[in-house]
């Protein structure tokens, strides 16, 4: 019912800034709380940050704190993720997700609906 594609990734020297974009079909959006994870080469997907269903509510993880900042436009059917003062640690494949609640979640598992991906490089 929610299919998401995300774009904005690219290559960045340390300390710039992207912004990923997430657009998104179905009439169901505006009822799914969204995730935006990334997963490095050998290491596991982790939660990057999350925003609730009315964007009142919003969580980043303690590595990406006070750096990135999420967003949704629910009249446009998009979440954006604003990543700034980036560093090599921060390079990985982002993907956005989303899940039919109003709260957000932590785990990938909890998320049934993904987009294919966009690669952030972030070079020292």
């Amino acid at each position: 019912q929610v299919q998401l594609v995300e774009s904005g990734g690219g290559l960045v020297q340390a300390g710039g800034s992207l912004r990923l974009s997430c657009a998104a079909s179905g009439r169901t959006f505006t009822s799914t709380s969204m995730g935006w994870f990334r997963q490095a080469p050998g290491k596991e997907r982790q939660i990057v940050a999350a925003i609730s269903r009315g964007g009142g509510s919003t969580y980043y993880a303690n590595s990406v704190k006070g750096r990135f900042t999420i967003s949704r436009d629910n009249a446009k059917n998009t979440v954006s993720l604003q990543m700034n003062n980036l560093t090599p640690e921060d390079t990985a494949v982002y993907s956005c997700a989303a899940r039919e609640y109003v709260l957000y979640a932590y785990s990938p598992e909890e998320y049934p609906y993904w987009g294919q991906g966009t690669q952030v490089t972030v070079s020292s």
